[in-house]
């Protein structure tokens, strides 16, 4: 417990620079940050003109956007990899089987094949790759300059958030009112597939939307992909549950990452979200259920049978160490996921709460499970290294976002948040001057529609990844998990720019006196 309390703080310090210990900002992002004043006295409009332009003022950017497409390139091989590190330590075991020295079964080999296909990891492990360009092009202080300056926040709010949704007496609440809407089916595999993926999703808008990942996933987890199903229904599952948890964390300002980027500058309210944004939202989550439900009822009858009924209710008896939670531990926990919402920009704050959270979990350890930092911890290495790749690619998505109309910018937003996560695709628009409230919509309604196609689409799809993965095999497949997610986003993209929406051309509000994180 002490080491993780030193390795936690550590972590905080990452998030901010040290005072007095700031690095001087790399030319590349100087350069960068001067590019649209260059444009406009050389005259250059056109998107193909300013990318060329970009890309030869400063090499280094087309070296790190290569970096990034190879990073990318690396997941779609993930599966693979991961299958041949299986094989190579199978045959390192069966080389060296009765020789009583344990050391001898581990195989290097195996071990970093496999660390290789660990998608997790594999951002990470580009990241040295890019640093070592960035050194090689501009010098050690660059490095230095530039990952002082990446945020981090986003990551280890995610590693914290995970680890507090997925505790004992959070998933027993979560449960429990998930419970409520299932019992209206009798509790059956059908009813209870229907409430994780509808009633989880709108409740990430309240408990953020990595926590509602973690609690739906570690939810169907136990009660539907340990019953070993057939893979499509493995896959439309996994890719039905990231699109709705995308969109489902709409109906608020502080839950999605994409309306977290851009709700201060946009002046973007909970109110305003709920009435242009929640309602179509709610609508795309309900359709797109309904579709995958009548596809897949076949397979929720059949569970029926492979959960049995023990006590003649009628009810299939789901079991999960049933001992009660006192309320008060449920409700400690409960506030301190609501601290950590609310300071959710301070990581001296919400890391801080962390550790008294910890000290509390070690008194009430007779009402825990253990808690077990991997799974966050690895999704927050892989955002970590999303963020350091992303952070370098604004010089081409830039221009593009800027030069683009209504629809063509909405699908243009939804495409590119599959290869870039969708914060940073409202981030860099939040950047560009003059966006009109259409725009606005587009931009922000095709980041959160296409957040569900990839796993580093949206972030707190790697937690839904790193929870599930396991019952997948050698690994979940990105094209396989595309194909699952593609009808979904299809009906979100539908309810969002076919239904009309007055704000999108109606005259902006005035900025708000003070930003308020409700």
């Amino acid at each position: 417990m002490r080491l993780l309390h030193r390795f936690l703080l550590l972590t905080g310090s990452l998030a901010l620079p040290a005072a007095g210990a700031e690095a001087a900002k790399p030319a590349f992002l100087e350069k960068a940050e001067a590019f649209p004043t260059l444009e406009t006295a050389r005259g250059l409009t056109s998107i193909g003109e300013r990318i060329a332009f970009r890309a030869h003022e400063e090499p280094f950017l087309v070296v790190a956007t290569v970096i990034f497409v190879l990073a990318i390139l690396h997941t779609f091989v993930a599966v693979p990899i991961t299958k041949y590190a299986h094989r190579v330590q199978h045959e390192h075991d069966e080389k060296v089987k009765g020789d009583p020295d344990h050391l001898k079964r581990v195989s290097f080999k195996g071990t970093m094949l496999h660390f290789l296909g660990e998608v997790e990891a594999i951002f990470g492990i580009w990241v040295l790759v890019l640093l070592g360009a960035m050194a090689a092009m501009h010098g050690p202080a660059a490095v230095t300059g530039y990952m002082m300056g990446v945020n981090f926040t986003e990551p280890l709010f995610v590693v914290i958030i995970m680890t507090l949704a997925s505790t004992r007496p959070v998933l027993r609440f979560a449960e429990g009112c998930l419970r409520f809407f299932a019992r209206f089916g009798k509790e059956s595999p059908a009813a209870w597939w229907l409430s994780i993926l509808v009633i989880a999703p709108i409740l990430g808008s309240f408990i953020t939307e990595p926590g509602a990942m973690t609690i739906a996933a570690i939810l169907l987890g136990r009660k539907f992909y340990r019953l070993k199903p057939r893979p499509v229904f493995a896959y439309g599952t996994l890719g039905l549950l990231f699109v709705n948890i995308s969109v489902g964390g709409v109906l608020t300002n502080f839950a999605a990452p994409p309306v977290l980027m851009v709700a201060q500058k946009w002046n973007l309210t909970t109110g305003h979200m709920l009435v242009h944004y929640g309602d179509k939202a709610v609508l795309a989550i309900l359709l797109s259920t309904a579709a995958y439900f009548a596809f897949f009822r076949k397979d929720l009858k059949a569970m029926a049978a492979q959960v049995p009924d023990l006590d003649g209710d009628g009810i299939a008896d789901w079991t999960q160490r049933d001992n009660p939670v006192p309320f008060f531990v449920t409700l400690t926990h409960l506030l301190f996921m609501l601290a950590t919402v609310v300071f959710a920009h301070y990581p001296p704050l919400f890391i801080g709460g962390f550790l008294f959270f910890l000290a509390f979990t070690k008194a009430t350890q007779h009402h825990q499970n253990p808690i077990s930092l991997k799974g966050p911890i690895l999704v927050g290495f892989f955002l970590g290294g999303l963020v350091v790749h992303g952070g370098l690619q604004g010089w081409w998505l830039q221009p593009i976002i800027a030069s683009l109309t209504e629809w063509p910018l909405f699908a243009g937003s939804t495409i590119l948040t599959s290869f870039n996560d969708n914060a940073a695709i409202t981030f860099l628009a939040s950047q560009v001057d003059g966006l009109t409230p259409a725009l606005k919509y587009a931009v922000l309604a095709g980041a959160v529609t296409g957040g569900g196609l990839t796993v580093i689409a949206n972030a707190p799809n790697p937690a839904g990844q790193a929870l599930l993965a396991r019952y997948f095999g050698d690994g979940v497949s990105p094209l396989k998990l595309l194909a699952a997610a593609l009808l979904p986003t299809i009906i979100v993209a539908m309810c969002f720019m076919l239904i009309p929406d007055k704000s999108a051309h109606a005259p902006e509000n005035p900025p708000p006196a003070a930003h308020r994180p409700f």
